[in-house]
């Protein structure tokens, strides 16, 4: 399987796969460099040497993982300045797109322009809502578009909402209230400016993408004018590109948060690789990991812990496995810092003694695919052709068909948020974009590998892995 690297058929096969959708050929002898070593690589596994033996210890809550607490305890949170610019530009793009306001309820979206999200106010049937809207004034430069910043709470609850940290430019939060017996969707629409009568265009309001189908189906119902009235109706609709594009590109104290939460949740990975041992089960496996991500000062941290041929099933197998020598034992861990999120992934092993030939061999495909995707994702790249590229190294060793899903998706205050690397998408890469990069290999019922670390596009255009300051890419099996 090795010899097909170096076959000029092959190569070619990669060169037409990645050049199909690229702005230019640059990277192509990079892109065959990095196949060679990788295959290089391969072939000197045996040069690996075991390591030594870890102590057994099968209970995590002997495990003390307190010399991780201090990696991430400098990084600042969101400042009130970069939230209310946040707000400023929401305002100037809705008032651009002729909309009246901006509605979304706890959530990624609330984090982003309100500073809350479903940690602070968890969802229930009551709506509570932050309402951004544009209003304009004159000043000596011309128009100024400020935003306008509301939060629609249930009554009862008005002091609870008084103290979520919402800031706004001026300082100055406006409240509605709605009682039990009232209409809390009308009240939302009483603080937006009306449709003027004998007006022909709708009344445009902007929802996030996320918000449930009950308060778009409240807010349309209290919309809806009497039957002889000539007030057009109100439109809602959902946030459209240019809104939902603002968090996709990461400001430096955002990418600083994420490279922490990362290189914070790959060092605990690492340092529960060095408590595996033969018949340790997935669960026990699983606790320790929950165990190092806390005290790494992570939250909301879990891991999907597989091990063997379960691991050829990408989101578990809901058996709880023991680990063999032979084993591969996958690790793909998430959790949060300030509510941004990291996701890391390592298929590793006990030792190098066990392991087949078979096994490295598909591990460092892997690794070959998700090196070529870094290199390929460059400032102005169609996202689909790092996909692309990823599966062409993977078609040369004969394993794109068990490559069964994207090969990446956006990361921030959600794990999974878009743009996504997959086959049909066409959004552009640009400077300041984050991404996973986790190719696999799936064979059912006999081995899975995965290896995944986030990237982020730097101001030069290339691809840096938010992993980098602790390592960065794992180098081989026995060193995640």
């Amino acid at each position: 399987m090795g010899s097909q690297a170096t076959d000029s058929h092959s190569g070619a096969i990669l060169m037409s796969k990645v050049n199909s959708g690229r702005p230019s050929r640059k990277l192509i002898p990079g892109i065959l460099v990095l196949i060679i070593v990788g295959w290089f690589l391969s072939f000197n596994a045996s040069h690996i040497p075991s390591l030594a033996a870890s102590p057994l210890v099968s209970d995590a809550s002997l495990l003390d993982y307190r010399h991780l607490s201090s990696h991430c305890e400098n990084i600042s949170t969101i400042g009130i300045l970069e939230y209310t610019a946040r707000q400023t530009a929401l305002a100037k793009t809705l008032h651009a797109l002729n909309a009246s306001a901006y509605i979304a309820e706890p959530g990624a979206n609330t984090h982003f322009y309100g500073n809350f999200s479903k940690t602070q106010w968890h969802l229930s049937e009551r709506p509570l809502l932050l309402i951004i809207s544009p209003v304009t004034s004159e000043s000596r430069d011309g128009q100024e578009i400020r935003p306008r910043v509301t939060v629609l709470t249930p009554k009862f609850e008005t002091t609870r909402a008084r103290m979520l940290p919402v800031p706004s430019p001026s300082g100055v939060i406006h409240y509605v209230e709605w009682a039990e017996e009232e209409n809390p969707y009308a009240a939302a629409l009483s603080v937006l400016p009306l449709p003027t009568a004998g007006s022909s265009k709708p009344h445009t309001i902007f929802v996030d993408n996320s918000i449930r189908k009950f308060i778009v189906d409240g807010l349309l119902r209290a919309s809806e004018p009497q039957k002889d009235s000539t007030v057009p109706a109100v439109e809602v609709l959902s946030a459209p590109l240019d809104i939902t594009q603002m968090r996709e590109r990461k400001s430096e104290t955002e990418l600083q948060i994420l490279k922490c939460a990362n290189e914070a949740t790959l060092l605990a990975i690492r340092e529960v690789h060095k408590n595996l041992y033969p018949g340790i089960r997935e669960s026990q496996a699983r606790s320790m990991m929950a165990s190092a991500l806390g005290a790494a000062g992570l939250k909301d941290g879990g891991c999907l812990t597989l091990f063997g041929e379960n691991a050829a099933l990408p989101h578990g197998s809901g058996t709880d496995r023991t680990l063999a020598k032979s084993d591969f034992a996958l690790f793909d861990c998430t959790a949060s810092l300030h509510g941004y999120y990291s996701d890391v992934t390592r298929t590793v092993a006990l030792s190098s003694e066990g392991i087949s030939s078979e096994q490295l061999d598909i591990w460092r495909m892997v690794q070959s695919a998700q090196s070529i995707a870094l290199a390929v994702a460059i400032d102005g790249t169609v996202t689909s052709t790092v996909d692309t590229a990823a599966r062409a190294i993977l078609e040369i060793g004969g394993y794109e068909r068990y490559f069964t899903h994207r090969l990446g998706h956006g990361i921030g205050l959600e794990v999974h948020e878009a743009p996504y690397l997959r086959g049909g998408s066409n959004d552009i890469i640009r400077t300041g974009h984050t991404f996973s990069d986790e190719p696999g290999i799936y064979i059912e019922g006999k081995v899975g590998v995965r290896l995944e670390d986030c990237f982020y596009i730097n101001e030069d255009g290339f691809g840096v892995y938010l992993t980098e300051g602790v390592g960065g890419q794992s180098k081989d099996p026995w060193n995640p």
